[in-house]
């Protein structure tokens, strides 16, 4: 197999999500305004099962003859990291997850049984190397990721969310593989140093005593 180790564990990346969302703290507040302000903790909970329903559709969808473009360019020209939280791309996204989370848990959780039992079929040919071409559309952006990409944008926002989820229900943040975790974690520093310049999250990270403020990727 020819896929990165983040790619081979996405499936079990998105189980572990999915315990999280099965719990019955969320189902309780699902109304209640989630640690993300201007989302309820049920809208938090749907754009964080969502992701596996991106990578389902997305990674079964034909190729599309739309322009390649690696990861950190993705994230330079998407509008919701330029705009701040009240501009047009972040408030969409909070009224959407919002306007699905109406049909309540339950129709969550069976939406994401769905996603889960298909995800192996989709990633398999990644694993393999035989998605040809190797890029994936996203529709919502106009241009296309390689399937590994893809699939740390989704990982990144099942782990960043899942923390959201977390804290909004007042129970501990899930634990995920390494696999995962470090390339999300790059990705990130990757991001901040982008935003902030290098010297800033080098002193976050190794000398706290000479940083000069937050550095967060977004």
């Amino acid at each position: 197999m020819t896929g990165t180790p983040l790619v081979a564990v996405f499936p079990e990346v998105v189980g572990i999500a999915a315990e999280l969302l099965r719990r019955r703290e969320v189902a309780q507040r699902w109304t209640a305004e989630s640690a993300c302000p201007g989302m309820t903790v049920g809208g938090l909970a749907h754009h964080l099962a969502g992701q596996a329903g991106h990578a389902v559709a997305l990674l079964s969808a034909p190729a599309h003859p739309v322009e390649l473009v690696g990861v950190l360019d993705h994230y330079r020209r998407a509008a919701w990291v330029q705009e701040g939280l009240e501009g047009g791309a972040n408030v969409e996204i909070r009224a959407a997850a919002d306007s699905q989370a109406a049909g309540g848990p339950q129709a969550l959780h069976a939406r994401l049984a769905a996603d889960l039992a298909a995800l192996p079929m989709v990633i398999e040919p990644v694993l393999r190397g035989r998605r040809v071409p190797d890029a994936v559309h996203i529709p919502w952006q106009g241009w296309a990721l390689t399937a590994g990409d893809f699939l740390l944008t989704r990982t990144m926002e099942v782990l960043v969310h899942s923390d959201d989820l977390a804290a909004s229900v007042g129970v501990p943040a899930p634990t995920y593989p390494h696999e995962a975790a470090e390339p999300v974690l790059a990705l990130l520093a990757a991001l901040a140093a982008r935003r902030h310049g290098q010297t800033a999250l080098l002193r976050a990270l190794a000398r706290p005593q000479r940083a000069s403020g937050e550095v967060s990727a977004f």
